[in-house]
């Protein structure tokens, strides 16, 4: 387990680029698509699983190929990653202290919040949500 507090993005950080998509992780790259996948979870009164990471955080590095790993174990959920550093108006609006962040929302209202790479915590609350959602159906 483990978190990365913020830094600025320099010039050495692209060599340390990762790769966040995989799975059923859609990658948000802006605010437009960022309103455009809530707006369909909404819809479908599905929960957003949202990951703010950083390429050059190690602990989400290490925690990525999980998150994408369960976003195909449980499509129920929608799972969404946003690079602090690609979108950082956006990302400090969520006042986001640390990476990787993990926020579990319903109808655009956080229902929970997980800070750093806990791997059994992270798993352990994307099945709870999977399952209420279930018996909500």
């Amino acid at each position: 387990m483990g978190n990365c507090l913020l830094r600025h993005k320099n010039d050495s950080d692209d060599e340390a680029k990762l790769e966040f998509g995989g799975g059923n992780v859609h990658v948000i790259t802006s605010k437009e698509s960022w309103d455009e996948r809530m707006f369909e979870a909404n819809k479908e009164g599905k929960i957003v699983v949202a990951n703010f990471s950083a390429s050059w955080c190690g602990p989400c590095r290490m925690i990525t190929s999980l998150y994408a790993e369960l976003s195909e174990k449980y499509p129920s959920l929608v799972f969404l990653t946003v690079d602090v550093d690609e979108l950082m108006d956006f990302s400090s609006s969520w006042d986001i202290r640390a990476t990787p962040t993990f926020f579990f929302l319903k109808d655009g209202q956080q229902l929970d919040k997980l800070v750093g790479a806990n791997k059994p915590e992270l798993q352990k609350k994307i099945i709870m949500f999977s399952e209420s959602y279930k018996a909500c159906q």
